[in-house]
């Protein structure tokens, strides 16, 4: 059977995507836990469903503002995460990873849709970095809940008025903001609480 250079590339990707559920995220070093289930796949998950909502909030398209989200961190299964310590001293060649790994693809889409991302000025754009920050918060919020002092210091900023909610004053569209607003005033297990029953049906 001839091989067809099109899907051996677009397999080559997948595997590469594959990859992202065993990078974790460098935060947990600055938060002091070792969660296994936050890596930058589950991450890039929940940033999607986010991004969802807000583009459909903004009046967005949400096709485009959702495979933002998804693309958003793809970057790092060739550099790695980096926390703020490692951002003082490593160097990251993002440019140079777009192109290596979305460039040849068989459609230019995701190479345009990642570029329009970086550039953060399209309304789209704006919209899944909100998503990515909305993400942030609500991790810190689940990580404080279970007590961790880092993550709340992160969260609160804890005696230092600049870091007070740095995550949700950093987010630009009124529909995350309102999002962003909300889940700091909830308790991380509402979602739940007229759902459990004692008794199995």
């Amino acid at each position: 059977m001839e091989k067809d250079n099109n899907s051996k590339r677009i397999t080559d990707f997948l595997f590469e995507l594959g990859t992202m559920r065993k990078l974790p995220r460098m935060h947990q070093q600055m938060l002091l836990s070792q969660d296994l289930s936050d890596n930058i796949a589950t991450h890039s998950y929940r940033v999607t469903i986010i991004a969802w909502f807000l583009a459909k909030l903004e009046n967005a398209d949400p096709y485009k503002t959702v495979m933002m989200a998804l693309l958003h961190d793809t970057k790092e299964v060739r550099s790695g995460d980096h926390n703020y310590v490692h951002k003082k001293y490593i160097k990251v060649f993002e440019d140079e990873i777009s192109k290596d790994q979305l460039g040849d693809l068989p459609f230019a889409d995701l190479f345009e849709i990642d570029q329009e991302f970086e550039a953060r000025e399209s309304k789209e754009a704006i919209i899944a970095k909100d998503a990515d920050l909305i993400d942030q918060i609500l991790l810190l919020k689940e990580y404080t809940h279970q007590g961790n002092k880092e993550a709340e210091i992160w969260l609160s900023g804890k005696g230092n008025a600049d870091k007070e909610k740095v995550q949700y004053h950093n987010l630009k569209t009124d529909s995350a903001k309102k999002l962003g607003r909300e889940i700091l005033d909830a308790a991380v297990s509402e979602w739940w609480e007229n759902i459990w029953t004692p008794k199995n049906r």
